[in-house]
């Protein structure tokens, strides 16, 4: 069974599991209630590369934000990841190889409702196919 900083979950909540423990372990500290103001309201995204096995939690910030708060934020859960008996991801009791980070990038939605504007399907490939395709431009991989 999985487990996310100890508790069970799917793989489908892991993300939401690991934002509320992490918050839950953190609000035991002395600065908890800092911690949790500044994590709270951010989207964390989970990802797992079946390759090299390693799970990812991508927490998003404004561009904005106070370098001496990501800090902090960084501090305290580093705090949390060395506490060995609590692995942020375990497999029936074996730790998983996990990182977590910070970012300020937004990948466009090429699809779906909440599509970026401009990148609707073939339109974010479009400068590539007109600057393949210009007249006086040897395409060196056709002879």
């Amino acid at each position: 069974m999985w487990k996310i900083l100890g508790e069970k979950a799917l793989y489908l909540e892991f993300a939401d599991v690991w934002k509320r423990r992490v918050m839950e372990i953190a609000s035991e500290g002395e600065n908890g209630k800092r911690f949790c103001e500044l994590m709270e309201p951010r989207e964390v995204l989970y990802l797992f590369n079946g390759t090299n096995g390693l799970h990812s939690f991508n927490v998003q910030f404004p561009e904005d934000t106070d370098p001496e708060d990501l800090q902090f934020l960084a501090d305290v859960i580093l705090s949390i990841a060395e506490d060995t008996d609590r692995p942020f991801v375990s497999l029936s009791g074996g730790y998983q190889k996990c990182q977590v980070i910070f970012t300020s990038d937004r990948e466009p939605e090429l699809i779906g409702a909440e599509r970026t504007d401009g990148f609707a399907s073939g339109k974010i490939f479009m400068p590539i196919l007109e600057s393949l395709t210009k007249p006086g431009r040897a395409n060196d991989g056709m002879f």
